[in-house]
């Protein structure tokens, strides 16, 4: 029988061995650091590689109407077109607008929720980047009622 210590050593261990030899990553490739600090929908879509932006009925926005608590806001995006690359979804009001970027694969349908933190009433934006570079868009108005940034 092991006592924690020992076991504790043995997974360092192995730990260094597996980051010695590239099996864990070094960092994340899915940040793009242009996209998260860009102010406006043109400017993350542009700093992701996409066309300018054109409102879509086949892109889908959830939300609440009225947000009760700004902090934890939920939101989703889809997109029921094939050939989609990427789906965003941007606060426009945020400090950084992109909330979240989705990287799709044919095998993945293009269908995400998360929650975003909203500092005040803001428009809400689902973008799905096409394979072609399209970026196509639906627009929401979220209102929040109790400030999630600390208001």
């Amino acid at each position: 029988m092991k006592t924690r210590r020992e076991a504790l050593k043995q997974s360092a261990l192995v730990a260094g061995l597996l980051a010695s030899t590239g099996m864990f990553p070094q960092f994340a490739y899915a940040y793009n650091k242009a996209a998260f600090e860009a102010k406006s929908l043109a400017d993350v879509v542009k700093a992701v590689g996409g066309n300018a932006p054109t409102e879509s009925k086949d892109v889908t926005i959830t939300g609440p109407d009225i947000a009760e608590n700004g902090a934890v806001v939920p939101l989703g995006a889809s997109c029921s077109l094939p050939g989609v690359k990427q789906v965003l979804i941007l606060v426009e009001k945020n400090p950084a607008a992109l909330v979240a970027l989705f990287n799709v694969t044919d095998a993945v349908e293009p269908n995400f929720s998360t929650r975003a933190k909203m500092g005040q009433s803001s428009d809400v934006y689902a973008v799905a980047i096409m394979n072609d570079g399209k970026a196509l868009y639906a627009k929401k108005e979220v209102k929040v009622t109790l400030g999630g940034c600390g208001g």
